[in-house]
């Protein structure tokens, strides 16, 4: 049987990854990790989940160990090994992971990305780091500003590289790539390989090892796909049906646009739902502290944009939904990859209205898989608080219409309202208190019922 002890890696390593659970490697780590330990240069495919990070992490680690040093001098602790990441979420969970697998080493990590203030990345890179997970402009950010050096950089990690590409980052990536030493080890990875990508490896990899331990843009099989055709405007009460009938401790769910990742989240609040959304409008704090809810089970229900696709790494997650498939058919291999990871179960269901079936057909297509339709189930509309009608009252404040600094004069309060051309309406005011409570404000209110209590 094949073991990590098997693959020749340090005593550190193999002491923090019996720690974290790990005992036995994926296909993706038994084939990648002899070959990076050998220098090989490395493309390698292999579906979300499957342990790409581990796979170039530990030989990354064991190759670096000579180097480690207990010294505080920055000195001693030069950027060694750079990966380049697309988003910050997915930077946040690499940098984790190989701080985890570091611990018993004297190895250095850090990680850098947008959306903070740079000056707060600026003394930890000072102090000197061996490892750095970064994304692409934030690195240039600290190129120009003189605040790290790549000059001795021995190995070079592209992760979700088609993902870069989709997100426009090509131009960066030639900017930094020229700045690297030539000599050095590079390691392509991604859970889809295109033409676009195949062109970029041949411009940087040197006599690459193609590894893909399961068919190009394959889903997982522990994941269970279904859709359901619905029209767009039952879509929120099927989805509300779903998170209640489901056994699931929790769910993401996926929409195109921050605009509806937000109104699905309050109207799932409205609901009696633990739910909160994250996206590109959201600052990075706003973002770690809703990830981190959601990983702690203080809300149940995320609801996302792609931006979250492919940096979400969240123990048995068992439930993604797809409020809208995306039209891109990789996203969707990217987006139910969050689910069924780590050789557990999960299920991935897809809302599709008329003008997304065409979308549908697309996914199908690349993952060479008819996906299960399946009947509506009876959805239940949301139950509607009880009106008290007491507690609702609306009324109009008045004020003389002519505008004089003279005081008003008290018998104007005391007459009962007659409406004419000497007073107008100052506003409109819907009170939530009831009515014996509101303070008479310029003179006696004239309350109109509401249509509940007519």
């Amino acid at each position: 049987m094949n073991t990590f002890a098997n693959l020749n890696l340090a005593p550190e390593l193999l002491r923090a990854l019996t720690e974290s659970g790990y005992t036995l490697p994926t296909p993706i780590q038994t084939q990648a990790i002899p070959l990076v330990l050998n220098g090989r240069d490395l493309m390698a495919g292999a579906q979300t989940g499957t342990g790409k990070t581990a796979a170039f992490a530990l030989p990354m680690l064991q190759k670096l160990l000579p180097h480690a040093s207990s010294s505080p001098s920055p000195a001693r602790h030069v950027v060694r090994a750079l990966i380049l990441v697309p988003t910050r979420e997915l930077a946040i969970q690499v940098e984790a992971s190989v701080k985890a697998y570091a611990k018993y080493t004297h190895l250095r990590s850090l990680v850098v990305f947008g959306g903070v203030d740079i000056k707060t990345q600026i003394p930890s890179l000072r102090a000197g780091v061996e490892i750095l997970v970064a994304t692409p402009g934030r690195l240039l950010d600290h190129i120009e500003q003189k605040t790290v050096q790549l000059n001795q950089v021995q190995m070079l990690v592209l992760d979700e590289a088609d993902r870069m590409l989709d997100m426009g980052f090509m131009p960066d990536l030639k900017r930094i790539l020229a700045l690297l030493p030539s000599l050095r080890q590079n390691l392509m990875f991604s859970a889809t390989f295109s033409n676009e990508i195949k062109k970029l490896s041949s411009e940087f990899l040197v006599n690459p090892e193609l590894i893909e331990v399961a068919r190009s843009n394959a889903t997982s099989a522990n994941v269970t796909q279904k859709v359901y055709l619905v029209d767009h405007a039952d879509k929120h009460a099927l989805l509300a049906t779903l998170l209640r009938g489901s056994n699931a401790a929790q769910a993401l769910v996926f929409t195109k646009t921050k605009l509806t990742a937000s109104r699905i989240a309050r109207q799932l609040q409205r609901e009696g739902f633990t739910a909160d959304a994250i996206h590109g409008d959201k600052s990075q704090l706003e973002r770690m502290q809703a990830l981190d809810a959601f990983k702690s089970g203080k809300i149940t229900v995320l609801i996302a944009t792609d931006v979250a696709a492919r940096g979400l790494d969240i123990d048995q997650l068992p439930m993604v939904i797809n409020y809208e498939i995306p039209s891109a058919p990789e996203d969707y291999v990217h987006r139910i990859g969050r689910t069924g990871r780590g050789g557990a179960f999960g299920n991935a269901v897809s809302l599709v209205s008329s003008d997304e079936e065409k979308y549908l057909l697309e996914i199908e297509k690349l993952i060479k898989t008819q996906i299960e339709r399946v009947s509506l189930p009876k959805v239940e509309l949301p139950v509607a608080k009880p009106a008290v009608h007491a507690e609702r009252s609306v009324e109009l404040r008045m004020r003389p219409a002519h505008n004089t600094k003279k005081p008003v004069h008290d018998a104007w309060f005391n007459k009962p309202y007659e409406p004419s051309v000497t007073t107008r309406i100052e506003e409109v005011v819907v009170s939530s208190r009831p009515r014996s409570q509101i303070p008479a404000l310029f003179m006696p209110k004239k309350t109109i019922a509401t249509d509940a209590e007519n």
